[in-house]
């Protein structure tokens, strides 16, 4: 994985790990408070409910007019992608693991993990940013309210694979590791149709183990990542605190989501890049 600092490397290991950890959001919510930990709530349905969504989203220029004022100037406009140019996956019984896609082009890639937190505006906001978006889900947080991903899917939003119960994936055996890994997949993929093909390990902890175990899920990938978001801000890995081309950005669905995504929305704009759609660049 890429490594560098925030102002200090010290300093930069401790706060990213603070900041990157998955799992419950913070004191005061509803959602449990620790990563791992999940509310007793009915079993996920046996079958997909997309049939929940009755009318086509609105268009860019509707939804942006339906967000609150006062959030409206703080979504920048953005070019299209350009045409991605697939990266080689190595061949083997591991999954490879992305902190970045190697590209010059001028994109870089919005990723959200968890689930827990369910903010009222996450929807709009995607609809009116109209880029692309992965989330990496946990079965544990979603299972709840999974009608609460459904329209975003419409909205082009992507699920992919974060386990059952966002267990430190690196104190398991294999066949712990692929109990999360595959029955995360298998359980998304009953919630919200298509079986996720990506996987992000829990804290970005993984080792060979997880690796094979992820191959042998059938996930073609495994992501990291080289920027982290909390409260509104975004916290650097390089040295030039910008976001650099094919730097995929960590986020969560946390109590501050709406300053975080357009935190990192304003971020990549900065920078001059635009959002791209990270399971484009993999075979």
């Amino acid at each position: 994985m890429t490594t560098s600092r925030l102002s200090h490397a010290v300093a930069t290991g401790v706060l990213l790990s603070i900041l990157a950890g998955c799992g419950g959001p913070t004191t005061g919510t509803t959602s449990p408070p620790s990563a791992g930990a999940s509310q007793p709530v009915a079993p996920p349905s046996t079958a997909p409910i997309t049939e929940s969504v009755t009318t086509p989203p609105p268009t860019e220029a509707a939804a942006l007019a339906a967000l609150p004022a006062k959030l409206r100037s703080r979504v920048p406009r953005f070019a299209p992608p350009p045409a991605p140019t697939k990266v080689t996956l190595p061949k083997g019984d591991k999954a490879p693991n992305f902190t970045r896609i190697p590209t010059t082009e001028k994109i870089a890639f919005i990723t959200i993990d968890d689930g827990w937190e369910k903010n009222p505006l996450a929807l709009q906001l995607f609809q009116a940013a109209n880029v692309p978006v992965t989330l990496f889900l946990e079965v544990d947080a979603v299972k709840s309210d999974p009608g609460y991903f459904i329209p975003m899917q419409a909205a082009g939003v992507t699920i992919q694979n974060h386990t059952i119960s966002h267990p430190t994936m690196t104190r398991l055996s294999y066949e712990g590791q692929k109990r999360q890994i595959c029955g995360g997949a298998d359980r998304l993929a009953k919630l919200f149709g298509p079986r996720p093909t990506l996987f992000r390990p829990p804290g970005g902890a993984f080792n060979g183990t997880t690796l094979r175990a992820a191959k042998a899920c059938g996930m073609k990938a495994s992501f990291t990542w080289t920027q982290t978001t909390d409260h509104g801000i975004v916290f650097f890995q390089g040295p030039t605190r910008v976001v650099q081309p094919g730097d995929i950005i960590l986020m969560h669905f946390r109590p501050r989501f709406v300053d975080d995504f357009l935190a990192v929305l304003n971020a990549i704009d900065k920078a001059g890049l635009t959002p791209a759609r990270l399971e484009d660049y993999i075979p």
